[in-house]
């Protein structure tokens, strides 16, 4: 199953994905939809039918509860970044008014003029965990979907802190789906994922590189703090970026910036001016 939140003219829907249809569900999100406890059964509800490629897609998940993100998750990355492979996952966090949907502008904001792309695999949890085990990680996921984690390479520098390079508002797409976890390989293991930059191809991995998988990261973080429902983890950016080059490449406004994951989706998104 495909799910999407839909932008109306009465505010979001969930919406259930079926071919080149949208199939209205009677809940507001797809955040939402997630928090009942029935929540797949109340996917599969009939409603209203709308074209897919007329609608307006928000973010997946518009207000999750916890955005957290892993950093130097990819062998290549880190090399290209100079640093050391971590002995344990790299955490930081992001607060939802970063979050844009699958065909919405970036931002580009006018402080900064070092904006790179990182195309990762976003897993969305379906069920409380916490305190679990690696063998049981994988129960408590939703699905999976595409994020690509804009970041402000200039502001992530100032400290060794990496918030306030990676949350500038209205910088990080999400979508244009959830899919199911039964749609995809265990974990999501061995999908291509690929970013390219007005055509010009920037990255391209599978899923399979990931230093710590879906299932280590979600033990690891239910260890930490209960994940919930809705609850939207980024595992990470292959090699590729443009910090990782000479000499570097920054987004500029007016780029499109394309990003997908096999069996998941794509996001487009045109840079905006500086604002």
């Amino acid at each position: 199953m495909k799910l999407a939140t839909v932008r109306t003219a009465s505010g979001t829907r969930a919406a259930r994905v079926e071919g080149d249809s949208l199939v209205l569900l009677p809940i507001a999100d797809v955040s939402a939809l997630l928090a009942q406890p029935r929540w797949i059964d109340l996917a599969g509800s009939a409603g209203e039918v709308v074209a897919l490629d007329e609608a307006a897609l928000a973010p997946v998940v518009p207000r999750p509860p916890k955005i957290i993100c892993l950093g130097l998750n990819y062998m290549r990355h880190i090399r290209e970044m100079g640093r050391e492979p971590p002995d344990f996952p790299t955490i930081f966090a992001k607060y939802t008014s970063a979050l844009i949907g699958p065909r919405d502008e970036i931002a580009m904001p006018t402080v900064s003029e070092n904006m790179d792309w990182e195309v990762e695999l976003g897993v969305v949890i379906g069920t409380v965990a916490r305190h679990v085990t690696v063998d049981t990680a994988l129960q408590h996921v939703a699905g999976y979907t595409v994020v690509n984690d804009i970041t402000a390479r200039d502001w992530q520098r100032r400290t060794t802190q990496f918030l306030q390079g990676k949350t500038f508002e209205g910088t990080t797409p999400v979508g244009p789906y959830i899919v199911t976890a039964d749609e995809l390989p265990v974990g999501a293991a061995g999908l291509e994922v690929r970013c390219e930059v007005d055509g010009v191809l920037m990255q391209h991995d599978t899923t399979a590189e990931l230093i710590f998988s879906v299932a280590q990261t979600i033990a690891y973080l239910s260890q930490i703090l209960t994940l919930e429902p809705g609850d939207l983890i980024a595992t990470g950016t292959p090699d590729g970026v443009g910090a990782g080059r000479t000499p570097p490449v920054w987004l500029q406004p007016g780029q499109t910036v394309r990003t997908a994951i096999e069996g998941v989706g794509e996001l487009i998104n045109v840079c905006s001016s500086r604002q």
